[in-house]
């Protein structure tokens, strides 16, 4: 399955996922749910999503390093300060919060599996190889600093 590894870009594997979620609550008789205060938690979460992606881009801009996922080898410099004291990937969790809001504008509760099989996707496909080499690269601080940070949140 390596062949899979940084083959795809996030961006268009998460445009799957978002469409493969239309096409679940499309498709499927049921699932459906409704309840108090959804508005406001796909907002919340849309939000978050939107602040976390801006602020990790532009403190990967102001460190001047690639934000080029295909190509994690570019990276000139390690960033573990500002929101990536948090978590390793914010890119990829605003992504999941923006597919955790659609799945709640779609309604349909099977949705979560499919957010759920996005980060499986991710953890595979994108960030372990991402990981292997930001290790071969900068070693034991990336190593220390995988142990003080999460990978997701």
């Amino acid at each position: 399955m390596k062949t899979l590894e940084l083959r795809l870009p996030p961006a268009l594997v998460f445009l799957a996922f978002a469409g493969a979620m239309y096409l679940l609550a499309a498709w499927l008789p049921v699932g459906e749910f409704d309840f108090f205060g959804r508005r406001w938690l796909i907002y919340a979460l849309g939000g978050a999503g939107i602040v976390i992606l801006a602020v990790a881009i532009l403190q990967f801009v102001f460190s001047r390093t690639t934000t080029d996922p295909m190509h994690p080898q570019k990276v000139n410099r390690l960033v573990t300060s500002g929101i990536y004291n948090y978590t390793r990937n914010p890119m990829y969790l605003a992504m999941l919060l923006f597919l955790l809001a659609w799945g709640l504008q779609l309604g349909n509760a099977f949705n979560t599996l499919l957010a759920a099989g996005f980060v499986a996707y991710m953890n595979r496909f994108q960030i372990l190889p991402e990981e292997r080499v930001l290790l071969d690269r900068f070693g034991a601080p990336y190593r220390q600093y995988c142990k003080l940070v999460r990978r997701w949140f």
